[in-house]
């Protein structure tokens, strides 16, 4: 007879050899057998304040990692979850779904049981729609096998996967894991060959070729292979906005973020100009492309990623962007020496001490302010597009929803990228109203220890709604949110109104290590970004014809 385990056991042994350290969630009455032997395991169980924060912290966990998990009850938890789930599939975040689920001898004439909501499949089907593979483990015999299966999808299509465990089955006997086979590669010679001559082709008949660097290159751990081609073909290289970072910004060939006409007007020159673009791993997402102000010519681009490569009209499948990166690295390609555009030149900041603070200002100071050991998460709005002109330090470092821009990330998102990395210090950018509804995760960061510094860009509503179309549903009631401190007895926080607050806050959270610091940054309802004025304008334009122009009271 073979060797048995039981289910549970057999599911947390291959989340430990997965390289996970962390599960993040909250129990309830039918996960918490799971949850015993989770806390019995080699794994650290990060209970969290709400399971939507404890979805936005294994996302971000993921996107550090490789791999995330949340745990969560059935249902209550689980729906809960969903929109941090449906944010990790769009912008591929691979992170493993595991809920809990009545028994199945519980189910016997359909009972109303609690947390039910239509019938005992209603919450799996729900998750199919955003996962790549579900499981319910309801057949002692397949479900090692099921294991397997979702979690080799999660790894290798960098997406999420949902696994449902009735109460019931975790201490249910099944066969003991064997030794995981390594996963298959996605690979066709001849295609492969075929891609590579036409790109190699192209790519050395042009006179001004451009990469543009994409995400991906980040969630399949090929950084160092974009720094390898950069540097062996002298080609200058940009980053979309979700992307950002996925090379070290202060690399002498680094043009900057393109993000169409929202973004700097010399990265998109230079991009546009280019007569042959290699796109690495991008989404071409309505904000990477800057609302569609975006002109490249398909009949001048290489777009290879996951899926498939596409070099002008051209379509091959069943080609890994890994192979196709490390097929142009050992081509015969024509190195240049490209005229760069020079570097946006950056000007050191001169505080001015009685000014009031605005978000250009704000920025600016940051910029200076960044060190090597920092990540920078931000939370979608004039959070987000007012960093895109940070240079990042370090590779990969900055973590953002700039696709799925779901509110109430970068909060959770902080816990989970410090507690799978030690070594990095959040700085955080977030909205008042993004705050609103996740700024209790600050309380998950005391009980871990973590120091995030976080800067609440408070204008006393939705900014970037009210660019879009302005009404009294863009406001939001004002917190004291530097007085969170009183309400979790740790960490520390003070206000700020003009540039002189901002410099004494900035030296007394830098020196702040121990604990959390909440810096409440005031600003006019009105102010924004150069960024943001032009992506509400555009998307006003959608709206409504009465949006189809900024308003025209704010300061600039």
């Amino acid at each position: 007879m073979a060797e048995q385990t039981t289910i549970g056991r057999y599911l947390v042994q291959r989340l430990e050899e997965s390289g996970l350290k962390h599960v993040f969630g909250i129990p309830g009455d039918y996960v918490l057998g799971f949850y015993d032997l989770l806390s019995k395991s080699s794994l650290t169980v990060v209970g969290t304040c709400t399971e939507a924060g404890a979805g936005f912290a294994a996302d971000a966990y993921a996107r550090v990692n490789g791999l995330g998990a949340v745990c969560v009850t059935y249902c209550v938890g689980g729906l809960n979850a969903l929109n941090a789930v449906a944010c990790a599939y769009a912008e591929k975040s691979p992170v493993i779904v595991i809920s809990g689920a009545p028994g199945m001898r519980e189910r016997v004439r359909s009972p109303l049981l609690h947390h039910r909501v239509k019938d005992f499949n209603t919450q799996r089907l729900i998750f199919e729609q955003v996962t790549v593979v579900t499981a319910a483990l309801e057949d002692p015999a397949r479900a090692p096998a099921q294991i397997d299966e979702a979690i080799a999808a999660c790894i290798r299509y960098k997406r999420p996967v949902y696994i449902e465990l009735p109460r019931d089955m975790c201490d249910r006997p099944c066969a003991k894991p064997a030794p995981l086979p390594p996963a298959p590669p996605v690979r066709d010679p001849v295609t492969l060959r075929e891609a590579l001559a036409e790109a190699v082709a192209m790519l050395n008949a042009a006179r001004r070729p451009v990469i543009l660097a994409g995400v991906e290159v980040h969630r399949f751990g090929l950084q160092n292979s974009l720094l390898h081609l950069v540097e062996r073909t002298g080609f200058p290289v940009a980053a979309s906005l979700l992307g950002k970072s996925v090379i070290t910004e202060r690399h002498p060939q680094y043009l900057g973020v393109y993000e169409g006409a929202m973004g700097r007007e010399d990265v998109r020159r230079a991009v546009e100009s280019a007569d042959c673009m290699l796109i690495l791993g991008d989404f071409m997402t309505d904000i990477n492309l800057g609302i569609f102000t975006a002109h490249l010519d398909v009949s001048r681009t290489i777009d290879a990623n996951s899926e498939r490569v596409a070099i002008k009209h051209h379509q091959f499948d069943r080609i890994s962007l890994r192979d196709f990166m490390h097929g142009l690295i050992a081509a015969p390609l024509r190195r240049r020496k490209t005229n760069l555009v020079p570097p946006h030149e950056h000007q050191p900041f001169v505080p001015r001490p009685r000014q009031p603070i605005t978000v250009r200002r704000f920025f600016a100071r940051m910029n200076d302010f960044l060190e090597d050991d920092f990540a920078v998460i931000c939370d979608p709005g004039d959070s987000l597009f007012g960093a895109a002109d940070l240079t990042i330090h370090r590779r990969t470092e900055f973590i953002s929803p700039a696709y799925y821009t779901s509110m109430g990330f970068a909060v959770p998102a902080s816990v989970g990228a410090q507690i799978r990395n030690r070594r990095l210090r959040p700085i955080v950018f977030v909205g008042d109203g993004a705050f609103q509804m996740t700024g209790q995760e600050l309380s998950t960061g005391v009980r871990h220890g973590l120091n995030p510094i976080v800067f609440v860009l408070n204008n006393k509503g939705y900014t970037t709604e009210r660019f879009i179309k302005d009404g009294p549903y863009n406001d939001i009631h004002e917190w004291s949110y530097h007085l969170w401190p009183q309400v979790l007895r740790d960490g520390w926080g003070c206000e700020v109104h003009t540039e002189g607050e901002l410099e004494d806050a900035l030296a007394h959270a830098r020196r702040n290590t121990r604990c959390f610091s909440i810096i409440n940054v005031h600003l006019d309802k009105w102010d924004r970004s150069d960024a943001l004025e032009r992506l509400g304008y555009r998307l006003g334009l959608r709206v409504s014809a009465g949006a189809a122009k900024p308003p025209a009271k704010k300061p600039r």
